[in-house]
């Protein structure tokens, strides 16, 4: 069995960060393994408060897992503070890692922040470099090149400057966009749209923690890059068309989708 190392943050309402991961990656048939940055008292609504762990035990999650059950595919989530940020860079170079997607989780879906500007200068500073692809939304797209992303040439420059600038592939994700879904992947030598319709549903926390999380499943199997995008674009899609509501808020994204 194939085996996706997920480092990030707790979600209470469990739609979002590890609790979303591990759902994820074992509806791929991946098995799912875990180094927690972060616990969370947070729902649909919003983060209530964040609680980062002792950047020493994130170090021993880490050794814990490589030194077991090597992973063939990484996905990082909410990293809040800069230590952290350092362990998890020396770690995952010093055991080698590979497949490694970010996702560089500055601002949640409800709007709320999730990492501090030290931290998030950090993780550009030593996590960028090593990762196989980054997926931005597009709010942190802003963030990231200083650009306003209005429409799909927006999307097209900004995600041109992330690449040159940091070198390396990014799959900016359009789905706050107002008019469509549409995800653009910029690589060194080109550019890919992955289309996607606009569904009307409020139920999407946990929505970009489940797209990074199901394409470092499918790397781990084996997918070239594209595939596995296109695979877990598809997933996302359908797990919103499920249109499944749980309790007096938004509700947490349906993940009942077993994949082959």
């Amino acid at each position: 069995m194939k085996t996706v190392l997920s480092i990030a943050g707790s979600d209470s309402s469990g739609g979002a960060g590890i609790q979303a991961d591990i759902k994820t990656i074992t509806m791929h048939n991946v098995f799912a393994m875990t180094a927690i940055t972060a616990l969370t008292a947070q729902n649909t609504l919003g983060v209530q408060k964040i609680f980062p762990v002792p950047a020493d035990f994130l170090h021993e999650q880490i050794n814990s897992v490589f030194n077991d059950i090597f992973p063939d595919a990484i996905k990082i989530g909410m990293v809040a503070d800069v230590d952290l940020v350092e362990v998890i860079a020396e770690r995952l170079e010093f055991f080698g890692a590979k497949n490694i997607v970010l996702d560089p989780v500055m601002i949640a879906t409800s709007g709320s922040e999730l990492t501090n500007k030290n931290a998030i200068e950090k993780v550009i500073e030593l996590l960028f470099p090593i990762a196989d692809l980054i997926t931005p939304n597009i709010f942190e797209g802003e963030i990231l090149s200083g650009i306003k992303i209005d429409s799909r040439d927006d999307m097209i420059r900004v995600a041109k400057i992330i690449n040159q600038k940091y070198g390396c592939n990014v799959l900016l994700k359009g789905g706050h966009s107002e008019k469509n879904s549409d995800d653009l992947l910029c690589t060194k030598d080109n550019f890919c749209w992955f289309e996607g319709e606009k569904i009307n549903n409020l139920n999407t926390h946990g929505t970009g923690c489940t797209l990074s999380s199901s394409i470092a499943a499918n790397l781990a199997k084996g997918q070239d890059l594209k595939l596995a995008i296109k695979n877990a674009k598809t997933y996302v899609l359908d797990c919103i068309k499920a249109m499944l509501n749980l309790g007096h808020g938004r509700g947490p994204l349906n993940h009942m989708f077993f994949l082959d």
